[in-house]
């Protein structure tokens, strides 16, 4: 139990009626010293509650194996039926048991190749492993190694129940920029590829939830989302895909009790260091060293003369810089790596050899070249490895070759996972894990495993000398000279690392009264999270091919002995046959499920980090298409490049974005159904999102625009809106922008409620300026905001307007057809020609401007001299008319497009607002084979980049039933 007692439990139950209260506290005694209590029992120890879970947990998984396992089902109705007579395990609802159960009947009418517990497998994300292995790691009821068959119990029992009469959450989106580097002492106790600082979801989370609200993240990895929730005295419902990123999860959130850990580590240590005694330490002559660390180089025939050249020996100075120009010491010719041909062992390996040598001796450190007794020392250590177990599995999840992260020059000859290791580095961790895993404690083995694995990026063949700590992150590179380090050194000071941190760990997990809930299953199937559950989500999801988890965490879960099962794995990988469109299907059935399990009217913020605009448009639609609407778009910034920011060919972004996103409230929803496709439909969502979205945000003494509140934002969040639930839209944007005038009060090109703008006009007075966003030509689209930008601040002259509309446009995409200035100021605004009263928006703007204008009437020969042939934006009533003509236009320009008869071509220029008008007509007018028809004429990638067409394509689609 943790050191310090409390006084009573505390769970939540449903108010009683008539309570101003959606529900209430209930306060239970806590139990004698060393008693614990779980989900309503009381035990003797935490031993004793684990054995009770662990046996319920067993006895599920061994259900689930005898009822379903190797059965084949001929009908649809078998197959739920066999479902659904399983006790204790959650198979999900049955609409989603009837949509298994029909694509596995489909299947077997086919190659009856799966039956349907393993179709339940591929679905669920449920890991690769024996059941044994699974019950080893788990710790159930908060943690499993596999979809946790207590999440639903545990949400009922400790959760707030969703009363929609009663509810009153509102809280508009976190807008402050969050900035948080990586150097936080608990955030670096364990490696993995990439995580968000939990100090930085502390904020979010504060934001959005009050103590005792239950917060989700199904993508959690290494649990930041848990650990900033437990901080918080919030409850965590999170899970992974992987069992090594839930391993980790689990004992980032576990406290277990510093001495306990120190006094078995130095059992291990000492058992360790006393078998292994010579494998750092020994003679050489009359002197007693320890090695710190050896270095490694490759091996290369000059391709001149053919001599085998040590790559150390002629790449690197006496500096240890490596060098560009290479000599070959034989022949003399000059040389660049990549014409150096690799040597490679009779496993087709690599040779490598060590070249250098750190050490301690009695009189301080130094190097020097390796010695025979170095070389015999290694050589026994590959000796002495068949004394010990050590993971031995193929590195083949596909064909020939263990996934995308296979590189031929690098792994060639690497079929197992010990073939990552030197000799003697495996001899030294196979010893630590024997006696990690004899240790009788549960808690303190399965932590002192878990600080074993955040090792291994820094014990195997991924430490490149040059490379830094912990090799090369995101990826599974060799390099040409690998740092050999001193395990037992390594995991010393890891070991004592975590040992000073156990008070910081204590005041983050112990402190609260709750606990997390863990599960290792897949985002895209949560059936066993029931419906309206979680107050808040936060989710850090995986970004197209940024990096594959499964391949990655291979080393480590092969440790573990149970592996991801990366079918339902999102990401874009060739080895497994998931292209950018598997992808996003992934992520929309991940958000769907966000989605359902999610109350009302609460938020998920989506952490994104990818540069490909194809993706971060695709994780909008998926989010769209799940129901959520895109409140806010802001950055977090975790300081520190990544290798992968620096390196990577596609690179990344520098900053990661945050998407704020909510779940609509029930009471929107259900008048939306009743007034669907009326101008009503239109502003009772539009009344609603604004009523989301910020009212004012400042920044050192200065206003920023609010992207959402502009006219533009608002149209296409409620086109989305309409279409993603299968609405027709019922007018067009300038009809919109004309109504959107007329209801709501405007100010700085935003849109407010009425009892908002008090609110801004307040605030707006303590600041000296607002900062307009900063708008970039690329498109017709963007052209024309900047022009609407540039004339309501200045009603201009078209030769004032060229030389900066020329100079701003020269960033037009390639595929995109250039319209000149002219042509779009004669389709989108208007020009005063000098007859009649001047227009309000340019008198208004020269009255203010010219002292001798000031007073005039608008038709004053003075006021109409100046203000002739300057273009204004349009009133709604007039920009109406003019949108009309331009559709008319646009239209005729898509019936070109419609009618041709190939496809485009890859660098052909076409006018994107054309097709996206066609689009919008065919979908009123439900011919929806014309959207999909043009839609696959255009290159992928402009489709793929557009997040309007994507939509309007995908909602096609999926009314044709594609």
């Amino acid at each position: 139990m943790d050191p310090k007692q409390r006084l009573f439990n505390e769970r939540y139950e449903p108010a009683p009626e008539g309570s101003d209260k959606l529900f209430e506290t209930v306060y239970e005694p806590a139990t004698e010293s060393g008693q614990v209590t779980c989900l309503g029992l009381t035990f003797n120890s935490e031993d004793e509650r684990r054995a009770y879970f662990l046996d319920k947990l067993r006895q599920g998984l061994e259900d689930l194996h005898a009822k379903l396992g190797g059965v084949l089902f001929t009908t649809a109705a078998d197959a739920v039926a066999a479902m659904q007579a399983i006790e204790h395990w959650p198979m999900g609802d049955e609409e989603r048991l009837w949509d298994l159960a029909r694509r596995m009947e489909e299947a077997h009418r086919g190659q009856r190749d799966k039956d349907l517990l393993q179709l339940w497998k591929d679905e669920s994300g449920f890991p690769h492993g024996e059941i044994e292995d699974i019950l080893t790691l788990s710790d159930p009821p908060y943690y499993t190694a596999c979809p946790n068959p207590f999440l639903k119990e545990f949400i009922e029992y400790y959760g707030k129940p969703y009363d929609p009469k009663r509810d009153t959450y509102h809280k508009e989106p976190f807008v402050t920029d969050v900035k948080y580097g990586k150097n936080d002492p608990v955030y670096q106790a364990h490696s993995y590829h990439t995580k968000v600082p939990y100090k930085a979801i502390q904020h979010y989370i504060e934001h959005f939830t009050s103590p005792g609200d239950m917060v989700g993240d199904f993508f959690c990895g290494t649990g930041m989302t848990a650990l900033a929730a437990l901080s918080l005295n919030r409850i965590p419902i999170v899970g992974d895909l992987s069992p090594y990123a839930t391993f980790i999860a689990r004992y980032y959130t576990k406290y277990v009790e510093g001495t306990q850990i120190l006094n078995a580590w130095h059992r291990i240590f000492q058992k360790t260091q006393k078998e292994l005694s010579w494998i750092y330490n020994y003679s050489l002559g009359n002197r007693r060293v320890e090695i710190q660390y050896v270095v490694w180089s490759d091996h290369y025939f000059c391709p001149n003369c053919t001599a085998e050249l040590v790559f150390w020996d002629i790449a690197v100075d006496e500096n240890e810089n490596i060098i560009k120009d290479i000599k070959c010491p034989h022949c003399g010719v000059l040389l660049t790596k990549k014409d150096l041909i690799q040597v490679r062992t009779h496993t087709g390996e690599v040779k490598r050899s060590p070249v250098k040598i750190y050490e301690t001796t009695s009189e301080g450190r130094n190097s020097r070249k390796p010695t025979k007794e170095d070389i015999r020392v290694i050589e026994r250590c590959s000796l002495e490895l068949s004394r010990y177990d050590f993971p031995t599995d193929l590195l083949m999840f596909k064909g020939e070759r263990f996934g995308d992260m296979y590189v031929p020059k690098q792994h060639t000859g690497i079929k197992r996972v010990d073939q990552f290791y030197f000799p003697r580095s495996l001899l030294a961790a196979s010893a630590f894990y024997r006696h990690i895993k004899a240790e009788d404690n549960f808690y303190v083995r399965q932590f002192l495993l878990w600080a074993f694995l955040s090792i291994q990026n820094y014990i195997n063949k991924k430490q490149s000398y040059f490379g830094g700590g912990g090799g090369q992150p995101g990826t599974l590179t060799i390099s040409d000279i690998v740092q050999e380090k001193n395990v037992l050194r390594v995991f010393e000071r890891k070991v004592k690392k975590l040992i000073k941190l156990n008070d910081q760990f204590y005041d983050l997990v112990a402190k609260t009264e709750h606990k997390p809930l863990i599960t290792t299953q897949s985002a895209t199937m949560l059936a066993n999270i029931p419906e309206n559950s979680l107050d808040y989500i936060f989710t850090d999801p995986p970004f197209g091919r940024n990096l594959m988890y499964s391949e990655l965490n291979f080393i480590n879960e092969s440790w573990l002995g149970v592996y991801t099962n990366n079918d339902a794995e999102a990401v874009i990988n060739r080895s497994q046959r998931k292209d950018h469109r598997k992808y996003l299907y992934l992520m929309t059935a991940a958000f769907k499920e966000y989605y359902r399990i999610l109350k009302p009217s609460r938020w998920i913020t989506v952490e994104f980090h990818n540069s490909s605009s194809k993706i971060w448009n695709g994780i909008q639609e998926a989010l769209g298409n799940a129901g959520f609407v895109v409140a806010q778009v802001a950055i977090l910034d975790k300081s520190e490049k990544t290798f992968k920011q620096l390196e990577s060919a596609t690179g990344a972004v520098d900053k990661d974005l945050v998407i704020s996103a909510y779940k609509p409230s029930q009471n929107l929803e259900e008048k939306f159904q009743l007034k669907a496709g009326t101008e009503e439909s239109v502003w009772e969502f539009i009344r609603s999102h604004l009523r989301q979205l910020p009212v004012f945000i400042s920044k050192d003494g200065e206003a920023e625009v609010i992207a959402e509140r502009q006219n533009y934002y608002l149209f296409d969040r409620m086109v989305a809106f309409h279409v993603q639930r299968g609405i027709t839209v019922p007018f067009s944007a300038a009809e919109f922008y004309a109504g959107l005038t007329q209801r709501f009060p405007e100010r700085d090109g935003m849109y407010f409620l009425p009892d908002q703008v008090a609110e801004y006009d307040r605030k707006r007075m303590q600041v000296t300026k607002i900062e307009q966003l900063p708008l970039r030509i690329m498109d017709e689209a963007s052209a024309i905001q900047w022009l609407r930008q540039e004339l309501s601040q200045k009603p201009q002259t078209f030769q004032e307007l060229y030389p900066k509309f020329t100079q701003e446009s020269t960033g037009w995409l390639k595929h995109e057809q250039p319209l000149d200035l002219a042509e779009l100021l004669k389709q989108n605004f208007l020009m005063y020609d000098g007859e009649g009263e001047v227009p309000s928006q340019i008198h208004s703007y020269l009255s203010s401007n010219y002292k001798e204008l000031r007073n005039l009437a608008k038709d004053d020969p003075r006021l109409r001299a100046k203000a002739k042939d300057r273009w204004y934006v349009p009133d709604p009533n007039k920009a109406a008319d003019l949108e009309k003509v331009r559709e008319r236009a646009l239209l005729r320009e898509f019936e070109r497009y419609k009618e041709r008869p190939g496809k485009f071509k890859r660098n052909e220029k076409f006018r994107m607002e054309a097709i996206r008008a066609g689009f919008k007509k065919a979908w009123q007018e439900r011919d929806y084979q014309t959207i999909i028809n043009v839609a696959e004429k255009l290159p992928p990638d402009r489709l793929q980049e557009d997040p309007k067409l994507l939509m309007w394509y995908d909602q096609a689609l999926t009314r044709l039933g594609r």
